[in-house]
């Protein structure tokens, strides 16, 4: 099952997977694919942490980081605090959330509520914290570092490169990949709109094959959008990628971290219900449906607030739902793969069970080639 790329990095399957949990990461990595770090959610001291776990449970094994670095955003480069950037968002949006939190029964936070790293993932942290997390990554065995949001700055490919390092991007449209290559990126990742998360409109089969074309033969390609079974891995490789990227089907695996209340969610959900929202970030991602999605959704709504802002929108109320773990408004950013999340098994069984599906896929169609 070894492409181009799996030689490049040094794995066995070109599996990649995108967890914001190390040990999932880490498992991935140890069972012969690729653990991507979601490092979002991590200030430089806590990412130091992670990584340096990561580098002693990983065998060896190679592993990237996923870091996030938008191109625009509200307020880059002004030197916002966190402060400032909460002191932006106007009144009436808190009172738009306090009466939704209200109709579920949520209470207000306790005076000694501890801050949790939410407000982080909701894209508070990019401008704050992007820099100090690249300069974490380099120190450490790192083989990929990853931009989620437009091409990365064009220092961190040249010190990415400097080390040794190669760069990926996600894209959601053949123009978009050639801007990252111009950029100097190295590895590409196109996602079709199926896929959790900040997302496009063109879907992964429409799109693998048009940016594998635009790209040309140098670039490695990986698929990412709706991929959860070794099916789909042989129709990625089919379009022209030379792997795929995962990022949903991990939520749910056995070492996943993710909030209990959010995971039967996702193992009650159908391939239909998610949505794709400003809700959550300010920016395009698809969701899980759930009330926190369709209240931005009403007639009486206002509209979502630009990143950063309805990040800190979103954070200061998920802070409160968590807490009190009310089903209807804990969700996450999912595919419509989650459909096929339908139990927990550890990370190293998904990997197998996707490189079986895919060996028995492609014995078929080597038969019907052969008929």
């Amino acid at each position: 099952m070894r492409t181009p790329i799996c030689d490049r990095l040094g794995i066995e399957f070109p599996i990649f997977a995108f967890s914001h949990c190390r040990d999932v990461v880490a498992a991935v990595s140890r069972a012969g694919g690729f653990g991507v770090l979601g490092a979002l959610a991590f200030n430089a001291e806590e990412l130091e942490v992670e990584l340096s776990w990561i580098d002693d449970h990983v065998d060896g094994k190679p592993y990237g980081v996923d870091i996030v670095m938008p191109n625009a955003y509200m307020g880059k480069g002004e030197g916002l605090t966190r402060e400032k950037i909460s002191g932006l968002v106007p009144p009436e949006y808190r009172t738009f959330v306090d009466g939704v939190l209200a109709e579920y029964g949520v209470p207000p936070l306790p005076d000694e509520a501890e801050d949790g790293r939410d407000i982080k993932a909701a894209g508070l942290a990019v401008d704050l914290e992007g820099p100090g997390q690249v300069e974490v990554a380099l120190k450490h065995p790192t083989r990929m570092l990853v931009n989620a949001l437009g091409p990365p700055p064009k220092e961190v490919v040249d010190r990415a490169h400097e080390h040794g390092i190669l760069v990926g991007a996600l894209v959601g449209s053949p123009r978009h990949a050639v801007k990252q290559v111009e950029q100097g990126v190295d590895i590409i990742v196109a996602q079709g709109t199926e896929a959790g998360g900040h997302t496009g409109e063109i879907a992964t089969m429409v799109l693998i094959p048009d940016v594998v074309d635009a790209v040309g033969p140098d670039v490695p390609v990986l698929a990412a959008g709706g991929i959860g079974s070794g099916r789909q891995m042989a129709a990625a490789l089919a379009l022209g990628a030379q792997g795929a990227w995962t990022g949903s089907i991990w939520l749910t695996v056995a070492e996943a971290d993710t909030n209990p209340v959010v995971v039967d969610n996702l193992l009650r959900a159908g391939s239909r219900d998610t949505v794709r929202s400003r809700s959550m970030t300010g920016k395009p991602a698809r969701l899980l449906r759930n009330a926190w999605t369709d209240a931005w959704e009403r007639p009486d709504a206002p509209k979502t607030l630009p990143m950063p802002l309805q990040g800190v929108v979103w954070a200061e109320a998920a802070r409160r739902f968590t807490r009190a773990g009310t089903p209807e408004l804990n969700g996450f950013p999912v595919g419509q793969i989650v459909g096929r999340m339908n139990a927990r098994r550890p990370a190293g069984e998904v990997v197998h069970g996707l490189v079986e599906e895919w060996i028995a896929t492609t014995q078929r169609l080597s038969g019907l080639i052969e008929d």
